[in-house]
């Protein structure tokens, strides 16, 4: 059983900063890719970010310029560096991933998610 966790989220102010972090454990042979994702109350779910385990990136347009995805592939980790946050990134985020497992399947999994809140 693979299990998703993230941490880092919190109430900061606009234009302050936070570090999200999703760590994966359990059987994992590999993590091909990891995204991010967010839902404010009332919207849909949306994509905001991934990475590959070569380390290609993709990024949502209303965040480009201000949010970095990172991974460290020995700590089966990714992180989301937030900088100039605003109101509209208020949101639940959840990680999501691709992942290997020592059975041989690829299979998607999420995290439980992590609140954001900016507000003044």
């Amino acid at each position: 059983q693979v299990q998703l966790v993230e941490s880092g989220g919190g109430l900061v102010q606009p234009g302050e900063s936070l570090r999200l972090s999703c760590a994966a454990s359990g059987r994992i042979i590999s993590i091909p890719a990891t995204r991010w994702y967010r839902q404010a109350p009332g919207k849909q779910r949306e994509l905001v970010a991934s990475i590959s385990s070569g380390g290609w990136t993709n990024y949502q347009d209303s965040v480009k310029g201000r949010f970095t995805i990172g991974r460290d592939n020995a700590k089966n980790t990714v992180y989301l560096q937030m900088n100039s946050l605003k109101p509209e990134d208020t949101a639940v985020y959840y990680c999501n991933a691709d992942v290997l497992t020592g059975s041989g399947l690829r299979t998607e999994y999420w995290g439980p998610g992590t609140q954001v809140t900016v507000s003044s």
